[in-house]
């Protein structure tokens, strides 16, 4: 059975850790129950044991899923809510089109050095927003979000600076705990196979100290991401 949620407690009994269960309980930590927009529910079976933890973020979906759980009834809850994109592991089959990659995990920290360069732990959003170019999406949309979760420690967000410039961005855009979400890695195109890129993403993972989790698209960014500690560990799944 599948039920909206009204507290965090709710979810008490859900053990396992993974990238979408960060992403949901970052989401959770920073929104709360009391916004129509952000919406949380709960698998449960017979016994009462939660199975899987959903989040609806407009008409994004997130699933978190136990061995357990009820995947035909996840499946159908999601296509009679319908939704924009609903994100997920792979073995979650889900009657729509999807876009598939690599989960990748560390906890370790491997750290790379970079001189004449300077990480910035609080940049403009306006100008990190214009280095990352979000393409279609909305600067006030993607503004109220983002600023929303950093204030609620919920998300971080890091530059690396050359002569005042931002040379290499990346973002924790979802943060629980000892548990990390790396989005948004970017260098500058004359920067790019210099370092920079590394050198900031191990300054962040050094300075989180816990696990940090990412997605990756298939055949991209395998070696980039393995010297500084990172491991396949599953795929992901985005239908759409």
């Amino acid at each position: 059975m599948i039920k909206q949620i009204e507290d965090i407690s709710q979810f008490n009994g859900y053990d396992l850790t993974d990238i979408y269960t960060v992403r949901i309980l970052s989401l959770l930590n920073a929104y709360g129950c009391k916004y129509p927009f952000a919406r949380f529910y709960r698998q449960v079976n017979d016994d009462g044991t939660v199975t899987a933890i959903l989040s609806v973020l407009d008409k994004d979906i997130t699933i978190s899923f136990a061995e357990n759980a009820d995947r035909d009834e996840l499946s159908r809850f999601v296509s009679v809510i319908g939704f924009d994109s609903v994100l997920c592991d792979e073995t979650l089959e889900i009657d729509s089109c999807y876009e598939c990659g690599i989960v990748m995990k560390t906890d370790k920290s491997i750290e790379i050095p970079c001189n004449c360069t300077e990480i910035d732990e609080y940049p403009h959003l306006f100008d990190l927003y214009n280095f990352i170019d979000y393409g279609e999406i909305n600067f006030d949309s993607w503004y109220v979000d983002i600023s929303h979760r950093i204030r609620h420690g919920a998300a971080k967000a890091f530059t690396l600076n050359m002569d005042e410039e931002i040379i290499s961005s990346a973002i924790f855009s979802s943060i629980y705990k000892k548990n990390a979400i790396l989005t948004g890695v970017q260098t500058k195109p004359e920067f790019r196979k210099m370092g920079y890129g590394s050198a900031l993403v191990s300054a962040m993972c050094c300075d989180f100290n816990g696990t940090v989790y990412l997605m990756r698209e298939n055949g991209r960014n395998e070696s980039f991401y393995k010297k500084l500690g990172f491991e396949n560990i599953g795929k992901w799944r985005i239908y759409k």
